[in-house]
């Protein structure tokens, strides 16, 4: 059965009128976007857009059905449109997915469109291809005519995008658009983004639609609520929620800990004078074989250890070779730290998870881990902690293995890879920015570590985080400085992975005694109530 003219008309005109057909109606700023590319496409403009848009705000759905769009609109005359995507699985296949449910839900292209090879849809002449962006990917060469797009672009290599993806626009100064959200400097998406705005500056014709998480909640009330839960789980300068929510391009490579950020995490009153016991040559007390008291802040808290063992060269992990080579990798380093944390549950109804206070820390240089037990044992007959999270990576196994035989059931170990370390330094700066780590014993030593820890953010969709003191930066005084007390500190990540839960004291209750009450019952006459129907 043909379609009305009005019906055909309404969808044929642009990707807000297809949207509709599918019982989707675009945001306004969703709707600025597609009016852009519809243009340059209709009108062989062959003009660059870069799409930046906060998690969850609709990029994906406009993709879709502007993708959708086309199909319909050029399936008589013909065209390519490529999809490239930074991963197969899952970002192509579930952009094939939303493809799909746009393509079946409008009256113009239901029943008629299909699939091949299992990446490519086609409207009888007008065909869309889809490709991972991956560095390993085999690219079959192809010509985009209709559009060129890029999803998540700051994830995909700029020298494989360079390679493989923009000679299919050779031919044809085809549109090409960049979705994505905001990451460092030196990805694909930022250095479009800048050519973009030169371009704009030329002419006055847009090109760069940024938006933030503000202007999609100006647009849709309720993603506040969402913005507001994220923003409690990272904290507003965690760089997830500066990137994929409010737009702000971060440096591949920074200070891990800013001011602003050590300002977080020190508390009031914390300063040289902490107490904290510690190997030589640090500045403080080195008198090891003290025992080590709980002050009276540590009252009333739970208690963990968390240890990093020395002997363990985190630049040399699998998958790491390059950190060692770009000196992010400190071999110098070999002391075993302990720090103390207090765990404070006070802000778990609030936030949902316990705050962090560090209490003490302890370390030892040039020990032998049959001393280092020993000295963490009688700390753990003094302190019984909870639970002890420890580096298991390497020579750290056997002390491990010692620890988890003395204390059975209380010993997390942490097995260091590339990935893992990742994780922990990521979930260590939403504890931080979160307000959940307060460190009662900074001091100038611990100081010095943080202040020079260098992060550095890999490319690719994993997000991978390296992170550390580079090897041979050293103090003011000439004495080299290490990331022990920070590699310490950033297992409280894996106290999150806890079941928290508030204790309360057991209640008890007087109820009556059943047999006291039969017996007040026994002189009824059961027989007069009866008769008189009471």
């Amino acid at each position: 059965m043909e379609l009305s003219s009005l019906i055909r008309s309404t969808i044929r005109l642009d990707p807000i009128g297809w949207a509709l057909a599918c019982r989707v109606n675009l945001r306004p700023y969703q709707r600025g976007i597609a009016n852009a590319v519809k243009d340059s496409i209709l009108n062989h403009r062959g003009l660059t857009f870069i799409v930046i848009l906060p998690r969850q705000s609709g990029k994906n759905e406009l993709q879709a059905h502007l993708f959708a769009w086309l199909l319909f609109r050029y399936a008589q005359h013909g065209g390519n449109i490529i999809s490239v995507s930074p991963t197969f699985n899952p970002q192509t296949l579930n952009n094939m997915n939303r493809v799909s449910r746009s393509l079946d839900a409008c009256v113009g292209s239901r029943g008629i469109w299909k699939s091949s090879q299992g990446r490519i849809y086609a409207l009888k002449n007008a065909r869309l291809l889809f490709y991972s962006g991956e560095t390993s990917a085999k690219v079959v060469g192809a010509t985009a005519d209709l559009l060129l797009s890029v999803d998540e672009a700051q994830d995909i290599s700029s020298a494989k995008f360079d390679k493989d993806f923009d000679p299919m626009v050779a031919s044809t100064n085809a549109t090409r658009i960049f979705f994505g959200t905001a990451w460092t400097a030196n990805t694909l998406l930022e250095r479009e983004r800048r050519t973009a705005l030169q371009a704009e500056k030329q002419d006055g014709i847009k090109r760069v639609f940024q938006y933030t998480a503000d202007d999609v909640c100006f647009h849709v009330p309720a993603y506040a609520a969402y913005l507001e839960r994220k923003i409690a789980e990272h904290g507003r300068n965690h760089p997830i929620i500066r990137t994929q929510f409010f737009g702000e391009t971060i440096e591949a490579q920074s200070g891990m800990f800013n001011p602003a950020r050590i300002l977080r995490l020190v508390a009031s009153g914390a300063g040289s004078d902490s107490p904290l016991l510690s190997g030589e040559g640090l500045g403080v007390r080195s008198d090891s074989d003290s025992p080590l008291q709980m002050g009276t802040f540590g009252e009333g808290l739970g208690v963990a250890f968390l240890l990093d063992v020395a002997g363990m060269d985190e630049s040399k992990l699998a998958g790491t070779a390059s950190s060692y080579n770009l000196g992010l990798g400190n071999p110098g380093r070999d002391s075993t730290t302990l720090t103390i944390v207090g765990i404070d549950l006070s802000t778990l109804q609030l936030l949902g998870c316990p705050t962090y206070r560090v209490l003490a820390r302890q370390s030892w240089t040039g020990e032998n881990h049959l001393t280092v037990f020993s000295r963490v044992k009688n700390l753990a007959e003094e302190w019984s902690p909870q639970i002890i999270v420890m580096d298991a990576t390497g020579v750290g196994e056997g002390l491990w293995s010692l620890l988890d035989r003395h204390f059975p059931a209380k010993v997390t170990p942490v097995k260091f890879t590339a990935q893992e370390k990742s994780e922990i330094g990521w979930r260590f700066l939403n504890i931080i920015e979160t307000g959940r780590f307060r460190d009662h014993c900074h001091t100038d030593a611990v100081h010095l570590q943080y202040v020079n820890c260098i992060m550095e953010i890999l490319p690719g969709p994993q997000k991978t985080l390296r992170w550390g003191v580079p090897d041979g930066t050293r103090a003011p005084d000439g004495s080299l400085i290490h990331d022990d007390f920070i590699l310490a500190d950033s297992l409280v990540a894996k106290l999150d992975d806890l079941n928290w839960y508030f204790s309360s004291p057991t209640l008890f209750t007087n109820p009556r005694d059943p047999l006291i009450e039969m017996s007040r019952t026994k002189d009824i006459d059961w027989d007069e109530i009866s008769r008189n129907g009471y």
